[in-house]
């Protein structure tokens, strides 16, 4: 990473204005999920240890842009913060505005301020860049640490880097060191894993992959269109008609080092208690529909894999939300955490698989940002990233 980090600026005496992606699960006013708080931890402590104050900045959920809304408050993650930091974490009623100016001002070494969500404000997601540089006035320097919002150009991940020395914290340093192995020289044998519901979502990912990895394996939902456009009638399953022939585009090109699952487990209707079979590809029951990989499939993937000294993996090979249909997904996961590879998860559903098989601890790195990580294996440049300052 060519990218200026925490570590490469003085903080003795500054405020820092940092960027974290505390957009979490939360219930009746409560987080339900706090990974990606923890995940900040690390930045967060450093920058408090090395004599600075901070404050803080995320958005949360989509709220309406029109200013407070008591449902999207960053309220529970700021108390759950400050029980993770054993300190108390002051709240600010806005994240622009005089009454927020002088709270920040008056801000001594070693104090937390947590904005209220930065989406509150329409601007946000317009990369307004008045309302990116009040938001700059805050502080004096930027430390962005929100992987996960890292392809979104807007006024708190792109615009306020514009007005401040800008520099990674540690999470963001980790994604892209670990992301950057799976596009710029990675180890072989790599095999890239991706799965998912619709080929369209990712046709730009397999593109690009393929130009890196020496195996490509697909299942999913995805993987039915493929497997349409080789002949095979897979009945009532989910197939996008529109990317059939971009699927054979796809084939003709990777050859080989293409892999599609060769059976699989079809359901009577999509419910978590429907009947099921596995069955063999050109044998789906009519008016049935594929929703997980089958054994022969979970056989000849584990093969490749077991081999591999690089594997990422996006999205999941079935409808792992049911459990009759999360075995396939679940077997990759149990696999990966027994191999010497290097596995990145990317993030979303795939982050999720692997915490649900209890193996998230045995991958090298499990991805916080699951847009930002499939821009990113795109090839895409994310706006986030770009804006901070190079290392010269």
């Amino acid at each position: 990473m060519n990218k200026r980090t925490v570590r490469d600026i003085s903080l003795e005496g500054k405020r820092v204005l940092m960027r974290v992606d505390f957009n979490v699960p939360m219930a009746n006013g409560i987080v339900t999920d706090d990974k990606r708080i923890k995940a900040a931890l690390p930045t967060i402590q450093y920058v408090l240890d090395h004599g600075a104050s901070l404050i803080l900045m995320s958005h949360l959920g989509r709220p309406k842009g029109t200013g407070f809304e008591p449902d999207f408050s960053l309220k529970p993650a700021a108390e759950a913060l400050a029980k993770l930091l054993g300190t108390s974490v002051q709240r600010a009623p806005d994240c622009v505005g005089p009454e927020v100016d002088v709270i920040a001002k008056a801000l001594k070494p070693g104090d937390v301020l947590m904005l209220e969500n930065t989406r509150f404000h329409k601007g946000e997601e317009k990369n307004d860049l008045d309302l990116a540089r009040q938001m700059a006035a805050l502080g004096d320097v930027y430390v962005n640490d929100a992987f996960g919002s890292a392809h979104r150009a807007h006024s708190s991940t792109e615009g306020v880097a514009r007005f401040l020395p800008a520099v990674s914290g540690f999470l963001m340093e980790q994604e892209l060191e670990y992301l950057g192995r799976a596009t710029d020289n990675p180890a072989h044998p790599y095999v890239a894993i991706l799965g998912g519901a619709k080929v369209s979502d990712k046709i730009a990912v397999i593109e690009n992959l393929l130009t890196r990895c020496d195996t490509l394996i697909i299942g999913g939902g995805m993987a039915n269109t493929f497997l349409a456009a080789q002949g095979y009638n897979m009945q009532n399953s989910l197939v996008e008609a529109g990317s059939v022939n971009v699927a054979k585009a796809i084939m003709a090109k990777a050859g080989d080092r293409l892999m599609l699952p060769v059976d699989a487990l079809a359901a009577d209707k999509f419910d978590a208690e429907a009947a099921s079979q596995v069955v063999d590809l050109d044998k789906v029951p009519v008016g049935w529909r594929v929703l997980d990989i089958g054994p022969k499939s979970i056989g000849q993937f584990g093969e490749v894999l077991r081999h591999a000294r690089l594997v990422v993996w996006n999205g999941p090979m079935g409808v792992f939300e049911f459990p009759t249909f999360a075995e396939g997904t679940f077997a990759i996961a149990r696999l990966l955490a027994t191999t010497d590879a290097t596995t990145v998860i990317g993030g979303g559903d795939s982050a999720s698989a692997v915490k649900k098989a209890g193996v998230a601890k045995q991958m090298t790195h499990v991805s916080t940002g699951g847009g930002a990580s499939l821009e990113y294996l795109e090839g895409r440049v994310l706006p986030g990233v770009a804006a901070l300052n190079d290392r010269r």
